[in-house]
């Protein structure tokens, strides 16, 4: 055993702080923290010992953690009073990164209601189908996305008069936090949709705290090795429907007593650069794309000696970026660290320490101490070490299920509990080195694209025969979206009006920057389906 694994040992073993055994989790198999909290609003109560210290931050505002306490009282009182909001009810956020966006969620949980997490950058149809899965009582929401949801929902703007005068009529209420089960529903985030609809991951309180205990344990661990956390000021630039900047990031720094520092508006690295620069953050969990931007930006008239960990996650990253970061970040280059999960695992699955990224690039790292994580057949049978094969999950961070799916739950679980994530991958000496995200999948940047729902859209165009979407590699993102559009006889459609067409059908990172029109149809093996290795990237005749 190595000297990680000796101190590992010692922190799970029985009546040590992160002591570990096996319990059911939602009726399946688990392996848990045994000293973990129960319900989120434990977290929450509790955060009223850091006071004055500052919880979220941005360029225009800073709010403490006493600060965030009262205003989540306030709102709770005004969900449960005015909107009629309990135990088991939904409760969207559709808005861009704001402190309003987490006193929401945390006033929702409070209730014992689930808090729905609508991508801020939707479209109105992709807006109705979140709404119309899940329900709400009411929509919290921003002035920019008010029209796609007033029409369908009770609404309640952020900093709107309205929701000023709610605030200050309930100020100085107490919070009645609303008993939970551990497994009960806490939030719904959705993943890009495999089968042309986006679905909505289930979280319970036990996965979000399974969240929040795999970064403690890792405090800890760090600790061991003499690096104790202390006046963290971490930068949260992901949105906060993903579970990187609310599981990972919003919610770990209320349990624990950091700095949330967020940043608004479309990324510009500059900006970023100055709230580094002013805020003095320390930490940054950043994509790919936002890090490649980085590593090119002139960094000699900023200050970022106080950034000393950074991890990459979210999507696959080169060993020269990761080489680059070394170079551009001296301070921070001890800290690079690489994970693989997904949003149906709440948090990463497994963790490569800055060692071992080093000493290989491509590693995923090894499964946290309470996710067991297994590679099988297509018969769903485990396969030896070093074989291909897809990735299994199984632990308390995995969630419930998909809301309002039934169909697709019972088909992404197995009889005892383990989670079919779709993806391809080896497992080496315990490490995880994954070959392919979910196969199809693009990965532009953050955010996660699946090829089928851009073709559904795509194929309502009555100038569409027929067509197929892809990720093309990008220097910049990644992968850019490509579509390959076999245009019907007598048609003189071009890439414009698509472009313009699936705009008002889906978010603006999902339409096409890379068209292919062509008249001939799309290479299909004897049972009709695509070939999609046997497609060419290219214009077709007569287009």
């Amino acid at each position: 055993m190595t000297d990680r694994d000796d101190i590992i040992a010692r922190l799970t073993a029985p009546g040590a702080e992160f002591e570990i055994r096996s319990e059911p989790a939602a009726g399946r198999p688990a392996t848990v923290f045994a000293r973990r909290h129960r319900c989120l609003t434990e977290l929450l109560e509790a955060s009223r010992a850091f006071g004055d210290r500052e919880y979220l931050v941005t360029v225009d505002s800073r709010l403490t953690f006493a600060q965030h306490y009262d205003q989540v009282a306030a709102l709770a009182a005004v969900l449960r009073v005015e909107y009629g909001v309990g135990r088991g009810d939904r409760v969207a956020l559709c808005a861009a990164n704001c402190p309003e966006w987490i006193v929401g969620f945390w006033a929702a949980v409070s209730l014992g209601a689930i808090a729905v997490g609508l991508n801020s950058m939707w479209v109105a149809p992709e807006v109705a189908h979140g709404l119309d899965l899940t329900t709400p009582k009411v929509v919290l929401t921003d002035a920019a996305r008010k029209p796609l949801v007033a029409d369908r929902c009770p609404v309640l703007e952020f900093g709107s008069p309205e929701y000023r005068d709610l605030l200050d009529r309930r100020a100085g209420t107490q919070l009645k936090p609303v008993p939970v089960d551990e497994d009960d529903p806490a939030v719904v985030l959705f993943t890009s949709g495999t089968s042309g609809r986006p679905k909505g991951a289930t979280h319970s309180h036990r996965n979000v705290l399974a969240a929040v205990w795999f970064h403690l344990f890792n405090d800890a661990l760090a600790a061991e090795f003499g690096h104790p956390a202390r006046d963290r000021r971490f930068l949260l630039a992901t949105p906060l429907f993903h579970i990187a900047a609310l599981h990972n990031l919003a919610v770990v720094r209320l349990a624990v007593g950091d700095t949330a520092v967020l940043y608004q508006g479309k990324f510009d690295i500059h900006r970023v650069l100055d709230l580094v620069h002013n805020e003095r953050i320390t930490n940054w969990g950043a994509v790919p794309t936002m890090l490649s931007r980085l590593v090119e930006a002139d960094l000699s008239g900023y200050d970022l000696s106080t950034l000393t960990s950074v991890s990459v996650s979210s999507a696959p990253s080169t060993v020269e970026l990761k080489d680059q970061l070394r170079d551009a970040l001296p301070s921070a280059a001890a800290s690079l660290s690489t994970n693989y999960g997904l949003t149906e695992s709440s948090t990463a699955a497994t963790l490569a320490t800055p060692a071992e990224v080093l000493a290989d690039p491509d590693t995923a790292g090894r499964p946290v101490p309470n996710m067991e994580v297994q590679i099988r057949d297509t018969e769903g049978r485990p396969v030896p070490d070093g074989t291909d094969g897809e990735i299994y999950l199984r632990g308390p961070q995995v969630m419930l299920g998909y809301f309002n799916d039934p169909a697709a739950t019972e088909a992404a679980f197995t009889e005892d509990g383990w989670f079919r994530t779709g993806d391809l991958g080896q497992l080496r000496d315990g490490a995880l080195f994954v070959l392919s995200r979910r196969s199809d999948l693009i990965l532009r940047g953050a955010e996660n694209i699946y090829p089928a729902e851009v073709e559904e859209q795509l194929a309502g165009h009555p100038a569409v025969a027929e067509c197929i979407v892809a990720g093309l590699p990008d220097a910049d993102y990644g992968q850019i979206v490509a579509a390959k559009v076999v245009v019907r006889a007598g048609s003189e459609v071009d890439a414009d009006e698509l472009r313009g067409y699936l705009g008002e059908r889906l978010a603006r990172y999902k339409v096409p920057t890379a068209w292919f029109l062509t008249r001939d149809p799309l290479p299909r093996n004897a049972t009709g389906k695509v070939v999609r290795r046997l497609v060419r990237w290219e214009q077709g005749p007569g287009c």
